[in-house]
Protein backbone atom coordinates (compact mmCIF):
# COMPACT_ATOMS: atom_id res chain seq x y z
CA UNK A 1 0.00 0.00 0.00
CA UNK A 2 1.87 3.27 -1.34
CA UNK A 3 0.78 7.03 -0.95
CA UNK A 4 -2.57 8.16 1.11
CA UNK A 5 -4.21 11.12 0.92
CA UNK A 6 -8.06 10.51 2.12
CA UNK A 7 -9.31 10.02 5.30
CA UNK A 8 -12.90 9.75 6.43
CA UNK A 9 -14.49 8.88 9.69
CA UNK A 10 -18.06 7.86 10.45
CA UNK A 11 -18.64 7.66 13.79
CA UNK A 12 -21.42 4.80 14.70
CA UNK A 13 -23.37 4.26 17.97
CA UNK A 14 -21.89 1.08 18.24
CA UNK A 15 -18.57 1.46 20.29
CA UNK A 16 -15.80 -0.89 21.62
CA UNK A 17 -13.70 1.62 23.51
CA UNK A 18 -14.20 0.21 27.30
CA UNK A 19 -14.25 2.93 29.70
CA UNK A 20 -11.82 0.65 31.84
CA UNK A 21 -9.52 0.90 29.75
CA UNK A 22 -9.04 4.05 27.92
CA UNK A 23 -4.99 3.98 27.09
CA UNK A 24 -5.41 2.54 23.86
CA UNK A 25 -8.19 1.94 20.89
CA UNK A 26 -8.12 -1.93 21.17
CA UNK A 27 -10.96 -2.00 18.34
CA UNK A 28 -12.43 0.76 15.75
CA UNK A 29 -16.34 0.64 15.36
CA UNK A 30 -17.69 -1.33 12.02
CA UNK A 31 -18.51 1.63 10.10
CA UNK A 32 -15.52 3.56 10.63
CA UNK A 33 -13.70 3.76 7.59
CA UNK A 34 -10.27 5.22 6.57
CA UNK A 35 -9.61 5.45 2.62
CA UNK A 36 -5.85 6.19 1.80
CA UNK A 37 -5.24 6.77 -1.77
CA UNK A 38 -3.13 8.37 -4.67
CA UNK A 39 -2.70 12.01 -4.72
CA UNK A 40 -1.89 13.36 -1.22
CA UNK A 41 -1.91 17.16 -2.21
CA UNK A 42 -5.37 16.85 -2.94
CA UNK A 43 -7.37 18.48 0.69
CA UNK A 44 -10.85 16.85 1.79
CA UNK A 45 -13.76 18.63 1.23
CA UNK A 46 -16.43 17.50 3.53
CA UNK A 47 -20.00 18.86 5.29
CA UNK A 48 -20.91 16.73 8.79
CA UNK A 49 -23.79 17.43 10.76
CA UNK A 50 -23.02 18.33 14.66
CA UNK A 51 -21.05 17.87 16.63
CA UNK A 52 -18.68 17.74 13.50
CA UNK A 53 -20.43 21.39 12.32
CA UNK A 54 -17.03 23.34 12.71
CA UNK A 55 -15.05 21.04 10.03
CA UNK A 56 -17.32 21.26 7.38
CA UNK A 57 -15.78 22.95 4.34
CA UNK A 58 -19.28 24.21 3.09
CA UNK A 59 -19.08 27.46 5.85
CA UNK A 60 -18.40 30.63 5.12
CA UNK A 61 -14.50 30.43 5.91
CA UNK A 62 -14.24 27.76 2.94
CA UNK A 63 -12.01 26.06 4.90
CA UNK A 64 -10.30 22.68 4.10
CA UNK A 65 -8.98 19.58 6.35
CA UNK A 66 -5.70 18.21 5.55
CA UNK A 67 -5.78 14.77 4.79
CA UNK A 68 -3.97 11.96 6.60
CA UNK A 69 -1.36 10.69 4.49
CA UNK A 70 0.86 7.84 4.41
CA UNK A 71 3.70 9.14 2.13
CA UNK A 72 3.40 12.50 3.09
CA UNK A 73 6.23 15.83 3.00
CA UNK A 74 5.40 16.10 6.68
CA UNK A 75 7.08 14.55 9.54
CA UNK A 76 5.84 12.71 12.40
CA UNK A 77 5.41 14.70 15.66
CA UNK A 78 6.44 10.94 17.46
CA UNK A 79 10.51 10.81 18.00
CA UNK A 80 9.58 7.15 18.85
CA UNK A 81 12.08 4.31 18.63
CA UNK A 82 11.74 0.59 18.19
CA UNK A 83 14.39 -1.55 19.23
CA UNK A 84 14.19 -5.42 19.87
CA UNK A 85 14.19 -8.68 17.83
CA UNK A 86 12.79 -8.81 14.59
CA UNK A 87 10.25 -11.83 13.03
CA UNK A 88 10.50 -12.64 9.62
CA UNK A 89 7.26 -13.20 7.41
CA UNK A 90 7.08 -13.40 3.53
CA UNK A 91 4.71 -12.74 1.39
CA UNK A 92 0.69 -12.46 1.17
CA UNK A 93 0.43 -13.19 5.31
CA UNK A 94 -3.34 -12.68 5.74
CA UNK A 95 -5.96 -12.26 8.49
CA UNK A 96 -6.77 -15.93 8.88
CA UNK A 97 -2.90 -16.20 9.77
CA UNK A 98 -2.81 -13.32 11.95
CA UNK A 99 -5.85 -14.29 14.17
CA UNK A 100 -7.94 -17.21 12.89
CA UNK A 101 -11.47 -17.02 12.67
CA UNK A 102 -12.18 -19.21 15.57
CA UNK A 103 -10.44 -16.34 18.22
CA UNK A 104 -12.78 -13.51 16.82
CA UNK A 105 -15.26 -14.28 19.51
CA UNK A 106 -12.76 -12.73 21.79
CA UNK A 107 -13.49 -9.25 22.93
CA UNK A 108 -10.90 -6.28 22.83
CA UNK A 109 -12.00 -3.98 25.32
CA UNK A 110 -12.36 -6.72 27.59
CA UNK A 111 -8.94 -6.67 29.42
CA UNK A 112 -8.66 -10.48 29.87
CA UNK A 113 -9.69 -11.33 26.46
CA UNK A 114 -7.34 -8.41 24.78
CA UNK A 115 -4.50 -10.82 26.58
CA UNK A 116 -5.96 -13.54 25.05
CA UNK A 117 -6.10 -12.50 21.73
CA UNK A 118 -2.35 -11.61 21.88
CA UNK A 119 -1.45 -14.99 22.74
CA UNK A 120 -2.98 -16.22 19.27
CA UNK A 121 -0.97 -13.47 17.17
CA UNK A 122 0.43 -15.26 14.31
CA UNK A 123 -0.95 -18.79 15.38
CA UNK A 124 -1.97 -19.55 12.40
CA UNK A 125 1.26 -19.89 10.06
CA UNK A 126 1.89 -22.84 8.11
CA UNK A 127 4.21 -25.11 9.31
CA UNK A 128 6.89 -23.37 6.72
CA UNK A 129 7.54 -21.16 10.18
CA UNK A 130 9.02 -23.15 12.47
CA UNK A 131 9.60 -20.73 14.90
CA UNK A 132 6.57 -20.13 17.16
CA UNK A 133 5.79 -16.13 16.92
CA UNK A 134 3.89 -16.52 20.54
CA UNK A 135 5.67 -19.18 22.78
CA UNK A 136 2.51 -21.64 24.47
CA UNK A 137 1.34 -20.60 27.51
CA UNK A 138 2.60 -16.64 27.04
CA UNK A 139 0.99 -14.07 26.36
CA UNK A 140 3.59 -12.06 24.10
CA UNK A 141 5.79 -12.31 21.91
CA UNK A 142 9.84 -11.72 22.65
CA UNK A 143 9.38 -10.58 18.58
CA UNK A 144 8.02 -7.14 18.74
CA UNK A 145 9.02 -6.08 15.42
CA UNK A 146 7.80 -7.99 12.34
CA UNK A 147 9.28 -7.75 8.92
CA UNK A 148 7.34 -9.07 5.88
CA UNK A 149 7.18 -8.95 2.03
CA UNK A 150 4.31 -7.75 0.02
CA UNK A 151 0.51 -7.48 0.51
CA UNK A 152 0.78 -7.86 4.19
CA UNK A 153 -2.57 -8.23 5.78
CA UNK A 154 -4.62 -9.25 2.95
CA UNK A 155 -8.12 -11.14 3.49
CA UNK A 156 -11.24 -10.60 4.92
CA UNK A 157 -11.42 -6.70 6.86
CA UNK A 158 -11.42 -8.13 11.15
CA UNK A 159 -10.24 -5.55 13.20
CA UNK A 160 -8.76 -8.08 15.41
CA UNK A 161 -5.13 -8.36 13.10
CA UNK A 162 -3.19 -5.40 14.13
CA UNK A 163 -5.22 -5.81 17.56
CA UNK A 164 -3.99 -8.93 17.96
CA UNK A 165 -0.28 -7.71 17.06
CA UNK A 166 -0.45 -5.27 19.18
CA UNK A 167 -1.68 -7.63 22.29
CA UNK A 168 1.64 -9.56 21.40
CA UNK A 169 3.53 -6.51 21.86
CA UNK A 170 4.24 -5.89 18.12
CA UNK A 171 5.13 -2.17 18.13
CA UNK A 172 5.86 -1.95 14.53
CA UNK A 173 5.04 -4.12 10.86
CA UNK A 174 7.97 -3.49 8.12
CA UNK A 175 6.44 -4.83 5.06
CA UNK A 176 6.96 -4.18 1.29
CA UNK A 177 3.41 -3.54 0.47
CA UNK A 178 -0.17 -3.95 2.96
CA UNK A 179 -3.56 -4.86 1.77
CA UNK A 180 -5.86 -1.56 2.24
CA UNK A 181 -7.77 -2.68 4.99
CA UNK A 182 -4.88 -3.87 7.68
CA UNK A 183 -3.46 -0.45 7.18
CA UNK A 184 -6.27 1.54 7.43
CA UNK A 185 -7.19 -0.89 10.49
CA UNK A 186 -4.03 -0.19 11.95
CA UNK A 187 -3.92 3.46 11.90
CA UNK A 188 -7.49 3.44 13.60
CA UNK A 189 -6.70 1.38 16.32
CA UNK A 190 -3.55 2.85 17.26
CA UNK A 191 -2.11 -0.79 17.71
CA UNK A 192 1.12 -0.90 15.71
CA UNK A 193 2.59 1.13 13.01
CA UNK A 194 2.46 0.11 8.95
CA UNK A 195 5.82 1.41 7.93
CA UNK A 196 6.41 0.61 4.32
CA UNK A 197 10.46 -0.50 3.07
CA UNK A 198 12.32 0.95 0.01
CA UNK A 199 13.39 -2.38 -0.50
CA UNK A 200 12.70 -6.27 0.26
CA UNK A 201 13.53 -6.39 3.93
CA UNK A 202 12.06 -9.80 4.28
CA UNK A 203 14.84 -11.06 2.35
CA UNK A 204 17.45 -9.12 3.82
CA UNK A 205 16.90 -9.69 7.63
CA UNK A 206 16.32 -13.15 9.49
CA UNK A 207 14.24 -14.23 12.28
CA UNK A 208 15.85 -13.17 15.55
CA UNK A 209 17.83 -10.30 14.31
CA UNK A 210 17.92 -7.24 16.79
CA UNK A 211 16.92 -4.01 15.00
CA UNK A 212 15.89 -0.61 15.05
CA UNK A 213 13.09 1.36 13.81
CA UNK A 214 13.71 5.11 14.01
CA UNK A 215 10.10 6.81 12.66
CA UNK A 216 11.66 10.41 12.62
CA UNK A 217 14.82 9.33 10.53
CA UNK A 218 12.31 6.58 8.63
CA UNK A 219 15.31 3.73 9.34
CA UNK A 220 15.73 0.98 9.99
CA UNK A 221 19.06 -0.55 11.78
CA UNK A 222 20.00 -4.43 11.78
CA UNK A 223 22.46 -4.53 14.05
CA UNK A 224 22.90 -8.22 13.84
CA UNK A 225 24.28 -7.93 10.18
CA UNK A 226 25.76 -4.08 10.54
CA UNK A 227 23.13 -2.35 7.54
CA UNK A 228 20.62 0.17 7.79
CA UNK A 229 17.80 0.38 5.36
CA UNK A 230 15.36 3.86 4.44
CA UNK A 231 11.76 3.74 5.07
CA UNK A 232 8.98 5.45 3.54
CA UNK A 233 7.83 8.09 5.95
CA UNK A 234 4.27 7.49 7.96
CA UNK A 235 3.63 10.56 7.20
CA UNK A 236 0.28 11.77 9.09
CA UNK A 237 -0.41 8.92 9.83
CA UNK A 238 1.62 9.07 12.67
CA UNK A 239 0.16 11.33 14.80
CA UNK A 240 -3.30 9.42 15.06
CA UNK A 241 -1.42 6.03 15.84
CA UNK A 242 0.79 7.99 18.52
CA UNK A 243 -2.61 9.16 19.96
CA UNK A 244 -3.99 5.57 20.10
CA UNK A 245 -6.54 5.64 17.51
CA UNK A 246 -8.60 7.54 15.29
CA UNK A 247 -10.99 8.11 18.33
CA UNK A 248 -8.37 9.31 20.61
CA UNK A 249 -7.09 11.67 18.12
CA UNK A 250 -9.93 13.33 16.85
CA UNK A 251 -10.50 14.17 21.48
CA UNK A 252 -7.11 14.68 21.66
CA UNK A 253 -7.31 17.96 18.50
CA UNK A 254 -10.91 18.51 19.71
CA UNK A 255 -12.57 17.20 16.78
CA UNK A 256 -15.41 15.18 19.16
CA UNK A 257 -15.60 15.88 22.96
CA UNK A 258 -13.90 14.33 25.16
CA UNK A 259 -15.17 11.53 27.60
CA UNK A 260 -16.20 12.48 31.09
CA UNK A 261 -14.34 10.73 34.07
CA UNK A 262 -18.28 9.40 34.71
CA UNK A 263 -18.38 7.78 30.90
Amino acid sequence: MGAAAEVTVFASTRTFISSQNQSRSPCIPSRMIINLRQNPATPITCSMKSPFEHLSTYSSTKSSITPLSATSVSSPTTTSNFHGLCYVLGDSIDTDQIIPAEYLTLVPSNPDEYRKIGSYALIGLPSSYPVRFVEPGEFQSKYSIIIAGANFGCGSSREHAPVALGAAGVKTVVAESYARIFFRNSVATGEVYPLESEVRLCEECSTGDVVTVELAESRLINHTTGKEYKLKPIGDAGPVIEAGGIFDYARKTGMIPSLSPST
